[in-house]
């Protein structure tokens, strides 16, 4: 796939960097010649200089024979204008816009039929921010993704010492975990990957992952002894896109305050919150976080746009008696600071947005990507056709279908029920079939499997 990358910042570089690791034909547009060069000397694509709304700097790049625009420069203003243009004037391939300002988006009609031609919006602020607000529901879960519309959850815990599940092989719990419509798709222990099948004994202080009903979620995570107790008393450090939404989700139900630096921000952003506490600040201030009485804080959470400033912030909440605290990183290797910092969990902006545009690359039909471990694994929902002749899943039985080894079958849904999941289970035309990989290789034997037509 030819695949044109309007913006080189953080965005279009981690994007840019995924998908030529999937043997698409990159094209990057920026104005910033230095971020460019910066993207050429690590990774094989093609750089033009320019601005990415001009003509003249699209046509340079190729885009009469590009299959999909992804425009991710940092205004949405101009992401909105070169689809437009593109549109207008060209074969119009397929187009995927960053939108980040709310007010825009808060106007769907913008992007309708009838408005601004682009045809798959996505937010980054907005994804970021309902993975927080997902770990803030469920406390106690490492990680959550939803699938099917949110009938299926994708999540992840460490075993409790008390658990049901410590010291068992997965096979004699089945009756437990809803007779083949829960399923353990992973098991990490010291960070190493585990092979998952019947005879699996799971230790405390695994890492499991789990597909299961969103109605299951719950009852599972107390069965587990990792329900913790509600996060209601929440600080988020950076009133930014992304803490501004968050605050709106929640300070209808939650206490909240926010530290901004910015004067102009702090003025903004308290005219349009409700009930959340505003305060003007750095959030790295010790003494601004004592007098805020982070001792009594349930969840801290750093979502400045500086890394550094997250993890010190985050680091000394911790230190002080945050009961949790949550740092944004939009550079990975920040992560290797965070043994020992007491930070309980970190979230990676670039890699939820590349779930949100991977699953419109995707060569099969597919629904929903997520991606998983710092972007090392990848769990997907696919959609079954009968038109790819002998590749076709439908009309086999569970195990007569040989899925890469690696590849492990998560759920099942079936018109917008889970069915559950066993040996002569057969599969139909347009159901959606949920997987779980530790090896993105594998990725293109799926999509072999769930092409729409055969070739």
């Amino acid at each position: 796939m030819k695949i044109l990358i309007l913006g080189a910042g953080r965005t279009g570089a981690s994007v840019a960097e995924a998908l030529v690791g999937e043997h698409n034909e990159i094209v990057v547009i920026d104005q910033n010649p230095s971020l460019l060069e910066s993207l050429s000397e690590r990774l094989a694509l093609t750089t033009v200089v320019g601005n990415a709304a001009h003509p003249n700097v699209l046509e340079k790049a190729g885009v009469h024979h590009t299959d999909l625009v992804i425009a991710v420069t940092d205004r949405d203003e101009t992401n909105m204008l070169a689809c437009t243009i593109i549109n207008k004037l060209y074969s119009r391939p397929k187009t995927i816009a960053r939108i980040r300002a709310i007010d825009y988006l808060n106007n769907p009609k913008l992007f309708g039929p009838e408005g601004i031609p682009i045809d798959i919006v996505i937010s980054p602020e907005q994804t970021v921010m309902e993975s927080i607000r997902n770990l803030i529901d469920l406390p106690g879960v490492l990680h959550i993704s939803d699938f099917a519309n949110g009938l299926v959850r994708l999540f992840s815990v460490k075993i409790k010492a008390d658990g049901f599940l410590t010291g068992q092989q997965i096979k004699v719990l089945k009756g437990r975990l809803t007779e083949g419509k829960i399923r353990v798709v992973a098991i990490f222990r010291d960070g190493v990957s585990l092979p998952v099948n019947g005879e699996s004994i799971l230790e405390a202080e695994d890492e499991v992952f789990f597909f299961a009903p969103r109605l299951e979620v719950k009852r599972l995570l107390k069965d587990l002894g990792c329900l913790e107790k509600p996060l209601k008393r929440i600080m988020i450090a950076g009133g930014g896109h992304i803490g501004k939404r968050l605050a709106q989700a929640l300070e209808k139900d939650h206490y909240v305050k926010i530290i901004e630096q910015d004067p102009k921000r702090v003025k903004k952003i308290a005219n349009e919150l409700q009930k959340t506490i505003v305060i003007h600040g750095n959030c790295s201030d010790e003494n601004l976080l004592l007098d805020e009485s982070i001792d009594k804080t349930d969840l801290f959470c750093a979502i400045t746009d500086s890394d550094g400033e997250n993890i010190i912030a985050a680091s000394l909440a911790k230190a002080h008696g945050a009961r949790k605290v949550i740092c944004i990183l939009n550079h990975l290797y920040y992560n290797k600071l965070l043994p020992g910092t007491g930070i309980d969990l970190a979230v990676l902006p670039n890699v939820e947005t590349l779930g949100s545009i991977l699953k419109h690359v995707r060569r099969g039909d597919v629904a929903q990507i997520s991606l998983l471990r710092n972007g090392t694994a990848e769990a997907i929902e696919a959609i079954a056709h009968s038109g790819n002749g002998e590749h076709s899943v439908v009309g086999r039985k569970v195990d007569t279908v040989k899925l890469p080894t690696g590849v492990v079958l998560g759920a099942l849904i079936r018109n917008n029920e889970v069915i559950s999941v066993h040996h002569d289970t057969i599969f139909e035309e347009d159901d959606h079939v949920l997987m779980f990989t530790l090896d993105k290789s594998l990725v293109a034997s799926i999509e072999e499997s769930f092409r729409t037509v055969a070739g």
